[in-house]
């Protein structure tokens, strides 16, 4: 932190003192050319001050974007060495927390071995998150073939452990796509969320896979027409009480896009909300 710091300082230091000396130089070039030479040609001039600042500018524009574009390379190449270190870790605890659960006999120790798996599945999650993250400043490809159902039931386990009062109710058809798996991970624990926030007293989430589209339902407090058009708007939040910034719908709308899939709301007010997700590349 402190080293970026001192580089932006450094760098504005060095670009006011350039930009000061080539404004100088420039004004020094014409007093000569039109006190000095008593050129007249004014065309002449021109060309030679356009000339001038053109290289001028070249130059302040590699002073400038040179040492941030080593910075960030050197950020990336940091996070890659982090992320291939945590993946050890990760690993050891998972297969030792494996390994020591088929010893344990007594309820109470098995629940605290299953706090720490439960730990460590959060954990492998932000480490996915941050591998995706670096695929995507690197422009690495992250479109892959996988089962859509596969990826619900994995989605659903997780946030099983986390709203262990909710019934995930599946109904899954086979889905093969080919497209942003972590991404679609992403939204699909969005939309779940959502569904479990605004659920009110219902305990329940149906989540479908039929033919090309996956359906997410809550049977809770649902939306009026004002507020399903109001909902892709950043920071909107139809419950000003509830926790988050309300950007989350925003990314999945933006997500979506991008992946050639159709998002639709079907809402009415304490009825409850289905999200329809129709993947087009198949």
């Amino acid at each position: 932190m402190v080293l970026g710091i001192s580089l932006f300082r450094n760098l504005r230091i060095n670009i006011f003192i350039y930009y000061f000396l080539t404004v100088v130089t420039f004004l020094v070039i014409s007093y000569y050319f039109l006190n000095v030479l008593k050129v007249e040609n004014i065309y002449l001039l021109a060309i030679i001050l356009v000339c001038f600042v053109i290289l001028s500018g070249i130059f302040i524009s590699k002073l400038a974007i040179d040492p941030l574009s080593e910075y960030v390379k050197n950020l990336q190449n940091l996070s890659k060495e982090t992320l291939h270190e945590l993946n050890l870790p990760i690993s050891t605890i998972v297969t030792n927390s494996q390994m020591l659960k088929k010893s344990l006999e007594d309820e109470k120790s098995l629940k605290r071995v299953g706090r720490i798996e439960s730990a460590c599945d959060m954990l492998k999650q932000r480490y996915d998150e941050l591998d995706y993250l670096i695929k995507m400043q690197t422009k690495q490809e992250i479109q892959e073939s996988f089962s859509v159902d596969i990826l619900v039931e994995e989605r659903a386990a997780f946030l099983g452990k986390i709203y262990p009062y909710i019934n995930f109710n599946l109904e899954l058809d086979k889905l093969e796509v080919y497209s942003d798996k972590t991404g679609l991970s992403k939204v699909i624990d969005n939309l779940i969320d959502n569904g479990v926030k605004y659920s009110k007293d219902s305990k329940i989430i149906d989540i479908k896979i039929v033919k090309n589209s996956l359906f997410i339902q809550d049977f809770g407090v649902g939306m009026d027409e004002v507020e399903v058009l109001r909902i892709f708007d950043q920071f909107y939040q139809s419950n000003n009480s509830m926790q988050g910034f309300g950007i989350g719908l925003s990314m999945v709308k933006r997500f979506c896009d991008a992946n050639n899939i159709t998002l639709s709301f079907d809402s009415s007010v304490d009825t409850g909300t289905i999200v329809e997700l129709k993947f087009k590349n198949i």
